[in-house]
């Protein structure tokens, strides 16, 4: 079939899932049998194999996992293709997103990761009754196992809707014809950032949220600048109910109200759905019982903090343990069980300072606990807020300039949370996180010279902030009495 960019999928298939590929002769024995290809497995694999070790990695789909295949690359390249061709069509748009994932596949592609020394199985891995891993029939014998199967997109038990077929992010991005309207469910970093690409272009587009805004794991200002973004590009917003069933003859029909008291809406008709409300871990299949690993009743695998589980030969990693789920923090883990299972268990990952970004217009970029959280938790903070108009860059800048809101801890500058809205917010957090991670606090920043003009110098005015917090009427009177001895 011929679509706009089918010859880049060809591409990333023959690199990620290459047809007639045999899989090897398993060796006698390995260090590390690692269970998935996505960013957990696959910088757990090199990593292990660069230091000399034997590694077996299986994948049952096609490397890369769902970052690089049907996640964070496909969508970011959507955004920065609609965010700076702002006339794109449809099908200039998605050729785009399947030429920047053919571009990336060889880094993760099964030739690479053998000619590292990682013998590479294509099939599906389970563990047989004695506990033992198989994939497709053929023991592996390891050492130790690392599970890294990741997530697979959630569809809620909502009336109509599983039987309705809704896409997902597991095939959106394999449309090849524009639909003329959409209803994204759940408005999270992905459905808000989806809103954007399709308003972009030009697809009707309405958002459904049961909170009563968008983000609703942001601060409210965050929400509301993204919420009056989202309107300003289009998006219809249905925000505070939830849906109560999604109907399908031609088109689509999504109904919110009280399906039982039979106060329901006439309901939006749409020609796709799009569903962005939560993962499912990818556990069912592994017979994880017969391995002695434990589960949650969701499905995801239970661990320490050193990432082992109830099965102390066998680690997990990433998406699959329902922690944070993003890439950098799957990249985390996997460098802590690299140690841990080869080595000594030294390594814990409780206390990781993990940032996470919605890349709408204007970003969203947030690290720590939420204001909530910090409260719920007893903890009293001192809160520094500073607007990007107020820096001679920001000044210059067409759409609103943003904002950065740090939240310290009472009393002091140790930093428990940040978050930034505005241009390349997920950029300007970086050195936030820089700082809270070598135990530094915001003084230490005031000590940094920061390029002028630019966005970054916000730092230092923070900084600045909370050097003015400290300068208290006793200081000023200390101050004022030395001079006067030096006049």
């Amino acid at each position: 079939m011929s679509y706009p960019g089918a010859e880049f999928d060809v591409l990333t298939q023959g690199f990620l899932k290459p047809t007639n590929y045999v899989n090897p002769e398993p060796k006698s024995r390995y260090h590390l049998v690692v269970i998935g290809a996505g960013p957990a497995g696959l910088i757990t694999a090199i990593g292990a194999a660069g230091i000399g070790a034997k590694v077996a990695l299986i994948e049952r789909h096609q490397m890369g996992g769902d970052c690089l295949n049907v996640g964070c690359i496909p969508s970011k390249a959507l955004l920065e293709f609609t965010k700076h061709h702002t006339h794109a069509s449809f099908d200039e748009a998605f050729s785009w997103l399947r030429e920047v994932r053919a571009g990336i596949a060889p880094h993760d592609s099964v030739e690479r990761y053998s000619q590292q020394g990682v013998d590479v199985f294509l099939g599906d891995a389970r563990f047989n009754a004695a506990g033992a891993i198989t994939v497709d029939g053929i023991e592996l014998a390891g050492r130790r196992i690392v599970i890294c199967t990741g997530a697979a997109a959630s569809i809620p038990p909502i009336p109509g809707l599983r039987e309705a077929a809704p896409l997902t992010n597991e095939d959106v991005f394999d449309l090849t014809q524009k639909p003329a309207s959409i209803a994204i469910l759940g408005a999270g970093a992905i459905g808000c950032e989806m809103a954007t690409v399709f308003a972009r272009l030009g697809v009707v587009v309405h958002l459904f949220e049961l909170a009563q805004r968008v983000l609703p794991l942001e601060i409210e200002q965050a929400s509301e600048t993204v919420a009056l973004a989202l309107v300003e590009l289009g998006v219809h917003l249905h925000l505070g109910q939830g849906v109560s069933s999604v109907e399908r003859n031609d088109n689509f029909i999504v109904k919110r109200g009280d399906a039982k008291s039979g106060d329901l809406e006439a309901g939006v008709e749409v020609e796709q759905v799009l569903v962005a409300l939560g993962r499912t871990p990818n556990t069912a299949d592994l017979n994880l019982v017969d391995a002695g690993v434990e589960i949650d009743a969701r499905g995801f695998i239970s661990t320490d903090t050193k990432l082992r589980t109830s099965n102390k030969t066998i680690y997990a990693a990433g998406d699959c343990t329902a922690t944070l789920q993003f890439t950098h923090h799957a990249d985390a883990q996997a460098r802590a069980v690299i140690q841990n299972a080869l080595f000594l268990p030294t390594v814990g990952v409780d206390g990781l300072v993990i940032p996470h970004c919605t890349y709408t217009q204007p970003e969203v970029a947030s690290v720590g606990p939420s204001p909530q959280q910090l409260s719920e938790q007893g903890i009293e903070v001192d809160e520094l807020e500073f607007d990007f108009e107020d820096l001679d860059r920001g000044r210059a800048e067409i759409r609103g300039a943003g904002f950065v809101r740090v939240y310290l801890k009472r009393g002091s500058d140790q930093i428990l949370s940040a978050t930034i809205v505005g241009h390349d917010a997920g950029e300007q957090i970086a050195p936030i996180c820089l700082l809270m991670s070598n135990g530094l606090g915001l003084r230490a920043a005031g000590k940094a010279i920061i390029a002028y003009p630019t966005r970054a110098e916000y730092i230092k005015r923070l900084a600045d902030a909370y050097n003015r917090t400290r300068f208290t009427p006793r200081v000023a009177w200390l101050f004022k009495f030395w001079l006067k001895l030096r006049s």
